[in-house]
């Protein structure tokens, strides 16, 4: 009776053995923009970017920089070394390869105004809504992957909608973020 009882339990720890193994290899492999993507041209991954405006009101700001993440499926992430000055959350958006190594972006971000006075933060207010922004820009990745170079055109909208002061048109040059 014991060994039945060995053997039942050394064949049902190979069947939970089996039954792990088999799960594990029927999993989707983690999707990572391999250097091998980037050689093929994939925007896809994180980047960090070195932009001046021409025109606008970021005009003056000689030391802008843009965070990226491009993410599968066509969505993407951005947030500059200024979201604090003022405070304003990251912009969300989407992007698509439009040819070759052409990508375009489009991704939002909330303006804010500042308080009137203190008076109006010691009362529980903060920084306000004041509008919107749209960066609309066109990508251009080097044949290796590993940079690109960029024209944006920013345009934006005060609370209804309508267009406001401040747009402006900037050129970029980004490099891809790695270990």
């Amino acid at each position: 009776m014991r060994r039945i009882s060995r053997v039942s339990l050394v064949l049902l720890v190979v069947v939970v053995v089996a039954l792990l193994a088999a799960v594990i290899r029927s999993q989707p492999a983690p999707v990572a923009a391999s250097p091998a993507a980037a050689a093929a041209g994939d925007l896809q991954g994180e980047w960090r970017a070195k932009l001046q405006f021409a025109s606008g009101a970021f005009a003056s700001i000689k030391d802008l920089e843009f965070m990226y993440s491009f993410n599968q499926g066509g969505t993407m992430t951005e947030s500059s070394n200024y979201d604090a000055s003022p405070p304003v959350p990251p912009a969300y958006g989407i992007w698509r390869k439009v040819g070759g190594n052409e990508y375009e972006a489009k991704y939002e971000f909330y303006v804010t105004v500042a308080p009137k006075d203190f008076d109006a933060i010691a009362k529980g207010g903060g920084w306000g809504l004041g509008g919107r922004g749209v960066f609309v820009e066109r990508i251009t990745l080097s044949d290796d992957g590993k940079s690109f170079t960029s024209k944006i055109k920013y345009d934006q909208y005060d609370t209804g909608g309508k267009p406001a002061v401040g747009g402006g048109e900037a050129t970029g040059r980004g490099v891809r973020l790695t270990f």
